[in-house]
């Protein structure tokens, strides 16, 4: 077991997500920056869609109970195993009554820890990754508990990785969405001149952008959403769905963001600088 002597701001449980169940209303989940989060896996010899624990700007403090072999990635932490520093994407042995600590947040926003074999946590749906209404819970609390199975002996192919960081990049790529088309040439330069920041609306549902553009009057039926979908409300706001967001929505659908552009958006605090590519 893993007890959480400190559980942080918010720290959850997720993996690669619920897929098949947007019809139900249910949402995806499922990692917000899934780049840094399969890179773990990949480390520990994982499934790539194992279950880690996605640690949100203010880090937890851990106790292992049992032997295992971990591995940090995501956002940059000053980490330390009993006091000592623990280097990102390297496979860690970790010994029976070791404590990880989370100290100050360096660079990004939400940070990663693999297990090898990931974690444990009930499956609900296909997914062990926490929403609340489907899971009994949608962060982790003090003292809370997370199973994982014991390992003695582990050796990795690959012990280290050197990723190329993108914590600092503000590019986001995006493809048209379905109502692109109903943009107008003033919309469309506000899009891709400008730089937007990030407001201080922004979760795992939606991040919402402190800009506006010119607004609409387009009437819609409610229509299909998905994680990266771009919204353009009647006053010019922007609103970016993400892995724990609405199935369905009755606004515009201008844009939508690569699968690496919602792992760099999931890295961005309120403050930052972000900007659209059309690709």
């Amino acid at each position: 077991m893993l007890k959480l002597l400190k559980s942080g701001l918010f720290t959850t449980i997720q993996d690669g997500g619920r897929y098949g169940y947007l019809n139900k209303g249910v949402p995806v989940a499922g990692y917000m920056d899934t780049f840094s989060a399969k890179k773990v896996n990949m480390l520990l010899e994982n499934k790539e869609d194992a279950a880690v624990l996605e640690i949100t700007m203010t880090g937890p403090t851990l106790l292992f109970e049992e032997e295992t072999f971990i591995s940090l990635g995501g956002a940059q932490f000053s980490a330390t195993l009993n006091n000592k520093p623990v280097p990102y994407y390297k496979v860690v042995k970790i010994e029976k009554g070791d404590i990880l600590s989370y100290g100050k947040l360096e660079k990004g926003f939400r940070s990663y820890l693999g297990i090898k074999n990931g974690f444990q946590s009930p499956e609900v749906l296909g997914s062990r990754s926490f929403f609340l209404s489907i899971t009994q819970k949608n962060h982790c609390k003090d003292g809370d508990t997370l199973a994982y199975k014991p390992y003695t002996s582990f050796a990795p192919k690959i012990s280290e990785l050197k990723v190329d960081s993108f914590l600092d990049e503000t590019v986001l790529k995006v493809t048209p969405g379905p109502e692109y088309g109903l943009l107008t040439d003033k919309q469309l330069q506000s899009l891709f001149v400008h730089e937007f920041s990030i407001s201080n609306e922004n979760n795992r549902m939606a991040y919402q952008l402190e800009e506006k553009i010119l607004g609409h009057e387009i009437s819609m039926l409610t229509s299909a959403t998905l994680p990266g979908t771009v919204q353009l409300t009647p006053i010019g706001k922007l609103i970016i769905l993400m892995k724990d967001g609405q199935t369905t929505g009755g606004y515009p659908r201008i844009l939508q963001l690569s699968d690496k552009a919602i792992s760099i958006l999931a890295q961005k605090k309120f403050g930052d600088l972000i900007s659209f590519k059309l690709t």
